[in-house]
């Protein structure tokens, strides 16, 4: 049997290592934080542990496939469990800011809608199913407008207008990563159609430390604000 086995010099293959195993610690964390919190916020945090859970399924299929093809990362691998994450993700921050007040369920959908669009705009231009440049601007418009929605939305609105500091900063955060983290995924687009494209293992490694921080960071920050959001105990 010819195992393949990953080299103490391949960093990409590294980094799904690492995220698979910090993706699974994740999971049992926030699934085990449902039970610290109160009931508003179990819904959040599950969905937190839901989006890490995809992570480390996605990880554990995507460390055998780049070791089975010595190097290689099929670009609908990476998309096929972004089609599921991002929209969970915006999930999360609904009922996050579900938590601190009523919002609209249209909003919901909405949401869900878009995150799902934005990604499969990209992957229909980044596979020539879709002109490059309309699926990349498909996608600006759509993570745009999820921005808009967490920044000036009635999300935003409900969070702010809460008394718990908690939930707030949380919310801070949240939209910090939306920002700064998910800016890494249209770069890389924006590399690999327009600039050339880049080094299969350099691309790698750079998706894995935005995942890490877009989805792992961004699930502890939920759980976070929902462990500092509880009323003190006497």
């Amino acid at each position: 049997m010819d195992a393949k086995v990953l080299q103490a010099t391949d960093i990409a293959g590294g980094s799904f290592s690492l995220l698979l195993v910090a993706s699974l610690a994740a999971t049992v964390l926030l699934f085990l934080g449902t039970g610290w919190v109160e009931r508003r916020w179990k819904l959040p945090v599950a969905l937190a542990g839901l989006i890490t859970l995809i992570a480390t399924l996605h990880y554990y299929e995507a460390r055998a496939v780049w070791l089975a093809t010595g190097g290689q990362m099929p670009v609908i691998l990476r998309y096929a469990a972004w089609l599921v994450a991002v929209p969970v993700q915006v999930a999360t921050v609904y009922f996050f800011a579900a938590a601190s007040g009523a919002v609209p369920v249209g909003l919901f959908w909405r949401l869900i809608v878009v995150a799902a669009g934005m990604v499969l705009a990209r992957y229909m231009g980044e596979t020539g199913f879709m002109n490059a440049t309309l699926g990349f601007l498909i996608g600006i418009v759509g993570w745009l407008y999820i921005l808009g929605e967490f920044f000036f939305g009635a999300l935003a609105t409900t969070v702010n207008k809460s008394d718990n500091e908690a939930a707030q900063t949380g919310m801070f955060w949240l939209r910090l990563i939306a920002t700064v983290g998910w800016a890494i995924y249209p770069l890389c687009y924006f590399v690999a159609a327009f600039a050339g494209g880049a080094d299969v293992a350099k691309l790698n490694i750079v998706y894995n430390l935005a995942d890490l921080v877009n989805e792992l960071t961004f699930a502890l920050a939920v759980l976070t604000a929902a462990l500092r959001g509880q009323p003190a105990r006497s």
